[in-house]
């Protein structure tokens, strides 16, 4: 144990000392390094191109074709595309760089200028989505789904998964790691890539999935294409991933050996992280010393890198010197980082609070100075970090923290025995937790309100990529299709066209059939309706000259000449419309009025009539079949009316019924209809009523003509069964 021990600390020292004479002797040399890529006759730009360098920096080129990459003097760039030969650079001198490279094919034919315009858009697309990752998700999400939709149909395969992998990314910085997990294996499907595999590993370790993350990069140690940045951040994943299982050993050696690759290739940030992580899981198995040696080591490099940065890493630490008590230690640091914090939130600091997180904070940082106090007893000296804490914890709105500092307040007055401002500043936390818990309310509803925007957003890029995959499958549907046409048309040729020319025949022959049916129906429709329209009811001919050999019975010559005058009126009329379909409702109506008329002066002492017409109702622009109405008023009078023992009345009314038809109603209050059927002779009963089925005839064949224009209801008067109301709905033409 004490050699592995001191080995241990000698690598770590080694290590140490090693980066910084590296620093000394080449971190002046380090510099960004501008370039572009581009075809070369054309001048075409290339996006997402991969640009590597042997000391681990790694890019792709964007939209317009250019990147930047850290490098130094005498380094060699590695750019490779799947569509473009690989080629080698040698970095000479601090300037822009353009890389020409020959014109390259895409599957089977050159990339044609329309397919790079949509390669720089797609590209564009992908940049504005990275651009509004942290600022706004919907509108990076928008972005994502823009750059799928740009591909169409035949999108390639690479240029898909890049955007699946984004969206991945997107996910996966707002914590929906579920989605992210799901965009990273579609994209894996489309397209396989050591980048997206190692997303795709962090995020199964960010859920704990270990046994899956190290499924998935284990292979990946046997390429040995992989560039020196990836092959570190891919042992570093599967070191996470054994430590996340509790073999840590197994993930120390992992580390050490990604450390070793980094510290070769000069990759300090993942040098910092890598020695933070060891000293991390030193001090997990209580190997105190061993994780102190690494942790001086990540504070030296972090103190290299941004402030964010190294602000983290002494936080760690002293959490670090928390976990083992040494609170003097713990408290220097921490007023260390606060000073450093200070100066980040300066105005010259050039980091904004949403840059620095929740966690680095004055208020935590003050809370946790606070409790490193409070552990020694020291309460006058904790007093005044709680009171900071406080204070801004209520300027930042952390109410959290603001809580949890006034707890404690409250619990060090009360162990000084001021228990006055022990009971007040507990007041103050039991107002903060109200206020907390509304808050925690309200976080949850917009949690929820986000997570249900956020599935909407992937369903509709889900539907997106199915309905791009459908029409890519009807395509290729449709091209086999016409490749197995082309190849069999000769052959068949002669078969398709007699197919052809019989089907033609055939649909020929259905339609002179079908018109020659609809001429005979109709023929036959229009003679019945001419020889329904010429039956005129011969009852009310016989009973109108009765009528008139009545009155020159009794030497009324008067009333027989003006009943005949009336009756010859109406026939010329009826005989006028004989040939018509329909006719204006107002000639009806007149020739209604007509025929009432006549009949009341026959039986004046039996009924009296109202003819009653709204003034609402747009007479002229509709039309009704001739003499439709005067069957079911003479039934009205001769079986209702004229058997009642007092006086009657028969109403007639027209009326808007809606926007489009009217309603026309007879109404009498006769015997009614069973009364009347009881009452009839026996030689009445064998005579059928020829002008009710003459009607039903002619409605049931205008109807089948003219799409349903008349509709008749008779019901009823009165419960008793007396009384009868005959209901025409009359529809006028749209």
């Amino acid at each position: 144990m004490m050699k592995n021990l001191i080995v241990n600390i000698l690598i770590c020292l080694f290590l140490g000392t090693s980066f910084c004479f590296s620093q000394i002797e080449n971190g002046s040399n380090t510099f960004i390094l501008k370039g572009r890529v581009q075809v070369k006759k054309s001048g075409r730009p290339i996006s997402g191109v991969s640009i590597s360098s042997n000391n681990g920096a790694y890019v792709l080129t964007d939209g317009l074709g250019e990147f930047k990459i850290s490098t130094r003097i005498g380094d060699e760039l590695v750019i490779e595309d799947p569509d473009i030969e690989t080629l080698r650079y040698l970095v000479k001198e601090n300037d822009d760089v353009l890389i020409l490279v020959e014109d390259f094919t895409v599957g089977s034919g050159i990339r044609s200028s329309s397919s790079q315009e949509i390669s720089l858009r797609h590209q564009s697309l992908l940049d504005s989505a990275e651009h509004f990752k942290a600022k706004d998700i919907q509108k990076s999400i928008d972005f994502v789904a823009k750059s799928m939709a740009v591909l169409g149909e035949r999108g390639q395969k690479k240029e898909l998964a890049r955007s699946l992998s984004k969206l991945g990314e997107i996910y996966q910085y707002h914590k929906q790691f579920d989605l992210a997990i799901d965009n990273y294996e579609d994209a894996l499907d489309a397209n396989k890539t050591i980048a997206t595999s190692l997303l795709l590993g962090k995020a199964y370790n960010d859920i704990n999935r270990f046994n899956e993350s190290e499924k998935l990069l284990k292979p990946l140690l046997d390429i040995k294409t992989v560039v020196p940045y990836q092959r570190v951040a891919l042992l570093e994943l599967l070191g996470d991933a054994k430590k996340g299982n509790n073999e840590n050993t197994e993930a120390l050696q992992l580390y050490n050996e990604g450390l070793l690759m980094a510290s070769k290739n000069q990759i300090t940030p993942k040098m910092t992280d890598l020695n933070s992580k060891i000293a991390d899981t030193y001090s997990q198995v209580n190997q105190f010393v061993e994780a102190e040696a690494y942790y001086a080591n990540s504070l030296k490099l972090a103190s290299q890198l941004a402030p964010k940065r190294a602000l983290e890493e002494k936080e760690k630490v002293a959490d670090f010197y928390n976990k083992k008590s040494r609170f003097n230690e713990e408290i220097t640091m921490r007023k260390n980082s606060l000073q450093d914090l200070k100066k980040l939130k300066s105005p010259n600091g050039g980091v904004k609070k949403l840059a620095l997180g929740d966690i680095l904070t004055a208020q935590r940082i003050n809370y946790k100075i606070a409790n490193a106090y409070i552990a020694q007893d020291k309460y006058n000296e904790a007093i005044p970090f709680l009171e900071r804490s406080i204070v801004e914890a209520d300027f930042d709105d952390d109410l959290v923290v603001q809580k949890d500092a006034t707890r404690k307040l409250s619990e060090v007055y009360k162990e000084k025995g001021d228990f006055t401002k022990a009971l007040n500043t507990y007041q103050s936390y039991v107002a903060l937790v109200d206020s907390l818990y509304i808050r925690k309310e309200q976080e949850i509803s917009r949690a929820n309100r986000f997570n249900r925007e956020i599935a909407n957003a992937q369903r509709r890029l889900t539907g997106l990529e199915q309905e791009r995959e459908l029409s890519q499958s009807k395509y290729d549907l449709a091209l086999t299709e016409q490749q197995l046409a082309q190849e069999s048309n000769k052959r068949q040729q002669w078969i398709i066209y007699s197919l052809i020319f019989g089907l033609m025949l055939t649909l020929l022959a259905a339609f002179f059939f079908y018109r020659s049916n609809q001429q005979q129906k109709l023929a036959n429709n229009l003679l019945a309706l001419k020889s329904l329209r010429s039956q005129m009811n011969p009852h009310f001919i016989f009973n109108a000259l009765n009528s008139v050999n009545n009155f020159i019975s009794k030497n009324d010559e008067r009333s027989a000449n003006r009943y005949l005058s009336n009756f010859s009126t109406l026939m010329r009329s009826v005989l006028e419309n004989s040939e018509e379909d329909f006719i204006p409702l107002t000639k009806e109506l007149e020739q209604l009025q007509l025929y009432i008329a006549l009949e009341h002066s026959r039986f004046s002492d039996k009924f009296d009539y109202q003819v009653n017409i709204d003034k609402n109702v747009p007479v002229d622009v509709y039309k009704i079949p001739p003499m439709l109405l005067q069957p079911y008023i003479e039934n009205a009078v001769w079986h209702g009316l004229r058997y009642r023992e007092t006086k009657g009345l028969l109403v007639i009314s027209v009326k808007n019924n809606t926007e489009n038809s009217i309603e026309i109603s007879i109404t009498d209050n006769g015997i009614g209809r069973k009364k009347s059927a009881s009452i009839k002779t026996q030689n009445q009963k064998k005579q059928k009523s020829k002008g009710m089925g003459i009607i039903q005839k002619r409605v049931a064949i205008l109807n089948d003509m003219y799409s349903d224009k008349v509709e008749i209801k008779i019901s009823d008067l009165e419960t008793d069964g007396s009384g009868t109301k005959v209901l025409f709905i009359l529809k006028r033409e749209k």
